[in-house]
């Protein structure tokens, strides 16, 4: 194990030893010392209470039920780092299936130990290299094993995310999950019902960005746990595709996912990837090699924002991926595709997730057993979108604003400003070198001229070129260029 501990963690341990306590690393730093990985956080437990730690370290915090004490460590002016410093402790019922009902703090590192989820996170270590493990969580590591500490069913009453913790794990570290533990967590994944979504999409995210989430997904479903989390993921299980795949649409996901974290693409892509096809088995029609998902990917727009949004996810990491997964049917065949159209598609899906788009696609080539990732056309429309992102492509885009439509119609603030601007943009889209000024001003003065309806009309007309251009994704379905 090599001891890379830094300066400022080995001061907190040295400290508490020379007023007197005992004091260990303890959890997932040591578990990663052993494995000779970089640990995230550090975490130190000792047999001094609450107030005693706050004494010994002045510039501190403690406000909580657990006894954790938040020792600041200033690395600068501008960077300080919080060290959890928790006594010894043990824990009394779970009636949430979340936090301890009661907390007691006791006098040795065994019992502290005992509380702990798994057992490769049930080892303390001084600062000397001493090594605590009462639980055998060292020799798990070497065997690539996640088991949890004493009665698994226990271990899971206590704490039902544990249940998502187990799979986790399994997947960042690589291990497999021992049977006994495996079988507790098949018998208890209703009791995740009872964990706030919040706490389960943080979970999920971690999950998400590790660097095998193929295979912690698939252990989900296998263990039961995606219908609870995931249900919209779990209805593409054994759904079949048509002649284009060779796999199903849950398959599909998540090896597309898999991808998306081979090339370290950003967390956004990864659930776009995960969900970009989730629409497919609500839209399916006909079996067999011929069989068709006609507007998949608006269905599974849909879905995938109601789940992320059952998941409390921020807003607009919502709007993202539903923007991803909305988008990811462009169709692009070099010689048949117009700079006109790839203005559409950007203005559309946004300039600031075309790169993402881009990379869903490759996500999902990969993922659905096509051998290149960037072909010749995703290459070209790299070029054409730098090329076209030169263009108008947003109202804010254009060399007039609403302060100018205003003044020059002399119309109050109001939704028609608006539709003029976008009927303005709708025109400058198909021919960019309109957009002059002079030539804007005099045109807005010929659109006030029409009536309310024909105005909205006009500004709204890019959606319906938008159903044409669909059209003709559908029938370019037979292009084994993309995802189908």
């Amino acid at each position: 194990m090599k001891s890379n501990i830094p300066d400022y963690v080995k001061n907190i341990l040295s400290q508490l030893e020379k007023a007197g306590y005992q004091a260990y690393l303890v959890g997932g730093c040591v578990r990663d010392l052993l494995m000779d990985r970089a640990p995230f956080d550090w975490d130190i437990t000792t047999n001094a209470r609450p107030e005693a730690i706050q004494k010994i370290f002045s510039d501190s915090v403690y406000e909580n039920d657990f006894g954790t004490v938040g020792v600041k460590v200033r690395h600068s002016e501008f960077n300080t780092e919080i060290v959890e410093v928790t006594p010894y402790r043990k824990e009394e019922s779970y009636s949430d299936k979340r936090h301890p009902d009661r907390v007691i703090f006791t006098e040795g590192v065994e019992e502290d130990l005992a509380r702990r989820d798994f057992t490769v996170n049930a080892i303390a270590r001084n600062i000397e290299g001493g090594i605590v493990d009462p639980f055998d969580g060292e020799k798990d590591i070497k065997s690539k094993i996640i088991r949890a500490v004493g009665e698994p069913e226990k271990r899971f009453e206590e704490d039902a995310l544990r249940l998502m913790r187990a799979v986790r794990f399994a997947a960042q570290l690589n291990f497999e999950i021992e049977p006994a533990t495996k079988s507790a967590i098949e018998s208890n994944v209703n009791l995740l019902k009872m964990i706030a979504h919040e706490r389960i999409r943080d979970e999920l995210i971690k999950l998400v960005e590790s660097d095998n989430p193929e295979r912690g997904i698939v252990l989900m479903q296998e263990l039961g746990l995606l219908k609870i989390v995931l249900p919209e993921l779990e209805e593409g299980v054994g759904v079949a595709q048509n002649k284009h795949h060779i796999y199903n649409v849950f398959e599909h996901l998540v090896k597309s996912l898999g991808w998306a974290a081979k090339y370290n693409f950003n967390i956004y892509v990864r659930f776009a990837s995960l969900l970009h096809d989730v629409g497919k088995p609500r839209a399916k029609e006909g079996e067999g090699p011929e069989a068709s998902f006609h507007g998949h990917e608006f269905v599974g727009a849909k879905m995938t924002a109601r789940a992320l949004e059952r998941l409390k996810f921020p807003k607009d990491f919502i709007e993202k991926v539903y923007t991803l997964v909305r988008y990811h049917m462009f169709y692009y065949n070099v010689g048949e595709v117009t700079a006109k159209s790839v203005r559409r598609l950007v203005r559309k899906a946004g300039p600031e997730n075309m790169t993402e788009l881009l990379e869903l696609r490759q996500a999902e080539r990969k993922g659905s057993g096509v051998p290149k990732a960037e072909p010749y056309k995703l290459r070209h429309l790299k070029y054409m979108i730098e090329k076209v992102s030169r263009d108008p492509l947003t109202v804010g885009m254009l060399k007039v604003n609403g302060n100018d439509v205003m003044q020059t119609l002399g119309v109050e603030p109001g939704p028609k400003v608006g539709y003029i601007l976008n009927a303005l943009l709708e025109e400058v889209i198909d021919e960019p070198e309109h957009n002059s000024r002079e030539r804007l001003l005099n045109r807005m003065k010929e659109l006030n001229q029409l009536p309310l309806s024909e105005l909205v009309k006009l500004a709204e007309s890019g959606k319906e070129k938008l159903g044409e251009e669909k059209e003709k994704e559908d029938e370019g379905i037979k292009d084994k260029y993309y995802v189908r």
